[in-house]
């Protein structure tokens, strides 16, 4: 059982980005007259039976996507989904079957699967992500990086490939970043706070109780502060595994309860190595900027 499939829930979020790009994906292939190949070749009264079927190996994400399209296609009644989101696929899974009408059919087919290869590439990216950390306390997070529009199902596809979300945007949580301290740190007097010290601070007492406070650092230095201070994650950006390792230490020494989040260029080829050092969480955007798409496709049967 995956311990994360609670978490896979397609809620008002998501279905809130679905229903504002449905009506932008259905025009730009549509227009304003349809399919005018199906149109002209395909009898109207013609009716078809065809399965979604995995070409890759992977994880299938997407699948409420595919099915609110169907409804648009009034194929509703001949939609019957074989897997569920968060299932890993092999070459040859049939991940749904749907009847209806041909055009619907064949007028479904590449908006689906546009939705489906990318949210199910984002799940695989991820879950490779997740079984390199396997066996250590490292959570794998997304970030911002999303494709502009997207971001609820794209954060939505990770959770399907195993990981985690980190804030949804700006308005959420509380990350002070270099910019952050360094703008800080030159419009500071010289008997003024330390600028992760003052940042720290001045967050915890303007926004709502309970919202998290990160902070960003990118040396030991800057780390033995943000210790000191009391946020709730440090996000230690570009240490590389030993300094990593010695982030852990100190922050086990004196403050165990603040979390640890690595980040910045992390890849398959050193994602194993940053979790090895005890870190509790690891940021990437790679993840939903940098996923291939998963090869699916939609195959007519003649029943």
């Amino acid at each position: 059982m995956d311990p994360h499939r609670d978490e896979l829930d397609f809620g008002e979020p998501e279905r809130r980005n679905l229903e504002a790009l449905l009506p932008l994906a259905l025009a730009e292939d549509l227009g304003d007259v349809g399919d005018i190949t199906s149109a002209a070749t395909i009898p109207d009264q013609a009716r078809g039976v065809a399965n979604l079927v995995a070409r890759s190996p992977g994880v299938l994400a997407g699948l409420p996507v595919a099915e609110r399209l169907a409804v648009a296609f009034e194929l509703r009644d001949g939609w019957r989904a074989l897997m569920a989101d968060g299932d890993r696929l092999e070459p040859g899974t049939n991940v749904a079957r749907l009847a209806g009408p041909m055009r619907s059919l064949l007028a479904f087919e590449r908006t689906a699967l546009n939705f489906l290869q990318r949210l199910s590439g984002i799940a695989t990216l991820t879950a490779r992500f997740v079984d390199a950390t396997t066996g250590t306390r490292a959570a794998i997070y997304d970030t911002r990086k999303t494709t502009p529009g997207w971001r609820a199902l794209e954060k939505y596809a990770v959770r399907c490939g195993g990981g985690r979300n980190h804030r949804v945007g700006l308005y959420d949580a509380v990350l002070i970043k270099d910019n952050h301290l360094a703008w800080l740190g030159e419009s500071e007097g010289p008997d003024n706070p330390e600028p992760i010290a003052a940042a720290v601070a001045t967050a915890r007492a303007n926004v709502p109780a309970g919202t998290v406070i990160e902070v960003e650092v990118d040396t030991l230095e800057q780390l033995d502060i943000a210790l000191r201070c009391g946020p709730d994650i440090i996000l230690v950006d570009n240490l590389g595994p030993d300094g990593l390792a010695e982030a852990v230490r100190r922050r086990d020494a004196g403050a165990s309860a603040i979390q640890l989040e690595a980040s910045g260029g992390v890849s398959l080829a050193t994602v194993d190595a940053l979790a090895a050092t005890g870190v509790d969480r690891i940021s990437v955007g790679a993840l939903t900027h940098s996923a291939p798409a998963l090869d699916l496709a939609l195959d007519f049967s003649s029943h």
